[in-house]
């Protein structure tokens, strides 16, 4: 990050970042632990499991599109400092809540906190960095999801070593309510034109999101597939090592995100988006054709790369496309299709890797990824440079 020192990251970026940074190592502390908890303290049953974790995605997607609109119409901070205080304070409700019922509502409550902090971040740094550098800012904020994605869930199984998941909900609240002090100190831009939108259905999603949005939809849902079940295939194939796949998937991201942004900004979206997706397919044929330690840490590497290429990019393109006042509704619609295209992507992988098997599925998913990149060649790729060259913004 040195390199951007004098230029991006520094003042407002800095304290978005980390105000991040905190809440989503609060959130990824949860993502191994969770389960356990539910399971074995609570002595919920593994059904009802699935869907408490589900409906946290389920409340992200349901006030994505709200948020967007309400962040355009009332500007990001109203937003963004209560739902990070919301989002720590709830931690401190999962050892209380003792029933199915109870937990589940929790669980749903935090995942429409979720759903508007993320949206309201992601869309604050957008207006914080200059057009020129949107690329590189965005590339560079996305560590802030990255690095959480190996510290957090190593931190959540150290804290529960001994069963003691009260002491882990409360790291997990006061991490994000450490970002939420950060919050205090931004200075938040001013919204051109905030204040000036009428709620309308057809004002939640922003129509110029829409292709490439379908595009990270069907992306997602491989990535979807991959994520949930790859512990799953780990254990089927006597591979193991997930710990070390996932440590291997988050440098992929990592390295991706500090120089995509950089090239997007110089040479646009075509030649990063043509390499991230194509290593996002073969990353998925690899676990498919070669089942052995070496190509499981490579392909983790390769489907790392590829993510961390082709979500900053599709980002910063609807954000290219729209005005400051309607970046609220740009992001939460990219979200949108991230939320939709994991879901789904869970969805399916469960009743694939039934009927053929993981490593099939995997190979399945190679082939949706090229769909995607023609996809993206023949509609996502000709609306933007379209749109882009028309002056629309």
């Amino acid at each position: 990050m040195s390199a951007t020192t004098n230029s991006i990251f520094r003042g407002n970026f800095v304290l978005v970042f980390f105000a991040s940074l905190l809440m989503f190592t609060a959130f990824y502390i949860l993502l191994p632990t969770l389960p356990v908890f539910l399971t074995h303290v609570l002595k919920i049953e593994e059904g009802q499991t699935g869907l408490i974790l589900a409906v946290y995605t389920l409340a992200a997607l349901l006030i994505r599109p709200f948020t967007g609109f309400m962040i355009d119409r009332y500007g990001r901070k109203m937003f963004f400092i209560p739902a990070i205080l919301l989002f720590a304070i709830i931690f401190a409700s999962y050892p209380l809540a003792g029933a199915f019922t109870l937990i589940l509502i929790v669980r749903f409550v935090h995942g429409l906190v979720w759903g508007v902090a993320t949206t309201t971040g992601s869309t604050l740094i957008v207006d914080i960095v200059p057009a020129n550098r949107r690329g590189e800012g965005i590339g560079l904020y996305g560590l802030a999801m990255t690095i959480p994605m190996a510290v957090g869930p190593f931190t959540g199984l150290q804290l529960t070593q001994n069963n003691t998941y009260t002491l882990m909900f409360a790291c997990a609240g006061a991490l994000a309510f450490a970002g939420f002090l950060m919050t205090l100190f931004i200075r938040y831009p001013v919204v051109p034109h905030a204040g000036k939108a009428k709620f309308a259905w057809r004002n939640l999603l922003e129509s110029s999101s829409l292709p490439v949005t379908f595009n990270l939809l069907l992306i997602n849902i491989t990535y979807g597939g991959l994520v949930s079940f790859i512990s799953l295939y780990a254990l089927k194939t006597g591979i193991g090592y997930t710990g070390v796949f996932f440590i291997v998937f988050a440098a992929g991201i990592t390295l991706a995100r500090l120089y995509m942004g950089k090239i997007f900004d110089r040479h646009g979206p075509k030649i990063l988006s043509v390499v991230g997706i194509l290593l996002l397919a073969f990353g998925h044929i690899i676990l498919g054709l070669l089942i052995n330690t070496t190509a499981f840490m490579v392909s983790g590497f390769l489907l790392g790369l590829g993510s961390g290429i082709v979500f900053p990019t599709f980002q910063a393109m609807v954000n290219n496309l729209v005005p400051p006042q309607r970046r609220g509704a740009a992001n939460s619609t990219l979200f949108s299709g991230l939320d939709l295209g994991i879901g789904l992507g869970m969805l399916f992988t469960g009743y694939l890797a039934h009927s053929i098997g993981l490593p099939h599925t995997y190979l399945i998913y190679g082939a949706v990824n090229f769909a995607a990149l023609l996809y993206f060649l023949s509609v996502s790729l000709r609306h933007y440079q379209k749109k882009l060259h028309s002056g629309v913004i």
